[in-house]
């Protein structure tokens, strides 16, 4: 029998922690229900801002939550929750709105990749800064998408048991824009630019950026969207950082009226992965199979959206998030394909998700101002649960 989609919202999960704020909680958008395709839900994630007491750095809250996480290692064994068919049901917190940065796993679920291995994904889309974290400890979610290798490494220094299972981007997408006509040949020519970006980015990359080139912390300004992206068309100097994925580099010609130079951090040293795949670590204990045959329906639906037919995916991403036009989709997987984020990089020697201990240990080392204790990098991630291993 297949699940009914309900017009309207629902309430998705109640989320059992005492101390969250009253109103904290999770909803499901109106999805799609078509007889003649694979089921699936569509949701998207609503909640109050946390206390900015939560907050590491002005990241996601972490401390706070590190004991309800640590609290799920000692629990007695919790098989995934199934549907009326007997799938196994997962609930993915896609970290922010949909995007590109999700595009394989909304084409596996339009391809029918999740559900002929018996799961039943649903994908949680929500406004930027979404709080994975909270997310995780309240159970309201089996699984997680990380933008970026920060969020392991913090989880980690946080003593959370929370590991990266799979990173569907063997590059960061993040990427420095500037006005055309300048000699800006790499990273050591932002000395003394202002850079603006997002307050998650001020908490995350620009703590890598301004440790490798010696900037100085007045160089970041953090703001809105709109207000930088002002900023930026008003200050020929000014530096823009935006994602590849959201398909800034489009949006900034479209708007500014100009193409910008776009320089690329993973062209110079950076080693984050990105679309990475977050499992509690008592998940993936009980439910060894399913997270297995979630990364393997993952790794079909990525190859497919990247260099297949993309436009699946694409339409359940814009039913998820209506604001995401369809030249910004199409301009992020272009840029997918051209710099094999997807199947270069780790990935070409040992398929898609791959990690490795070398990419970990370079990025624990190169942020670790980053975070509030010396993470242990090897505890970030493990890769037993990708096709063929283990």
């Amino acid at each position: 029998m297949r699940p009914t989609v309900r017009p309207g919202f629902r309430p998705l999960a109640p989320i059992p922690a005492p101390d969250f704020p009253p109103d904290f909680g999770l909803v499901a958008a109106p999805g799609l229900s078509n007889p003649g395709s694979p089921p699936y839900t569509l949701g998207v994630m609503t909640r109050a801002r946390p206390s900015r007491r939560r907050l590491m750095a002005g990241a996601v809250g972490l401390t706070a939550l590190a004991a309800p996480l640590l609290g799920l290692a000692g629990c007695g064994r919790t098989p995934a929750p199934t549907d009326e068919a007997g799938r196994v049901r997962l609930r993915v917190a896609a970290g922010g709105p949909a995007g590109a940065l999700h595009g394989g796993f909304y084409q596996a679920v339009a391809i029918g990749a999740y559900e002929r291995r018996g799961l039943n994904v649903e994908i949680l889309a929500g406004p930027a800064g979404a709080d994975i974290p909270a997310l995780l400890a309240a159970s309201a979610v089996e699984l997680a998408i990380g933008r970026d290798s920060f969020l392991p490494l913090q989880l980690i220094a946080e003593r959370a048991p929370v590991k990266a299972v799979a990173a569907f981007l063997q590059k960061d997408p993040v990427v420095l824009m500037a006005h055309p006509g300048q000699q800006l040949e790499d990273l050591t020519v932002l000395r003394g630019r202002r850079i603006l970006m997002s307050p998650a980015d001020q908490a995350g990359f620009w703590t890598w950026l301004r440790a490798r080139f010696d900037l100085a912390a007045d160089q970041a300004q953090a703001g809105s969207v709109e207000d930088n992206l002002e900023a930026f068309r008003r200050d020929e100097e000014a530096v823009l950082v935006g994602r590849l994925t959201d398909g800034d580099p489009a949006l900034v010609a479209r708007q500014a009226d100009f193409a910008p130079l776009v320089l690329k951090p993973a062209d110079d040293g950076y080693p984050s992965y990105s679309g990475l795949v977050l499992a509690p670590n008592a998940f993936a204990r009980d439910n060894a199979q399913a997270l297995r045959d979630f990364i393997a329906a993952s790794v079909e639906g990525w190859r497919d959206y990247v260099h297949g037919d993309g436009a699946k995916g694409d339409a359940l991403i814009r039913r998820a998030n209506p604001e995401a036009p369809q030249r910004l989709l199409d301009a992020a997987r272009a840029a997918l394909r051209a710099e094999a984020m997807v199947d270069g990089g780790d990935a070409a020697l040992y398929g898609l998700g791959a990690m490795t201990p070398e990419r970990w240990q370079a990025f624990a080392e190169q942020t670790q101002d980053a975070y509030a204790a010396a993470p242990d990098w090897r505890e970030a991630f493990t890769g037993q649960y990708l096709p063929s291993r283990g």
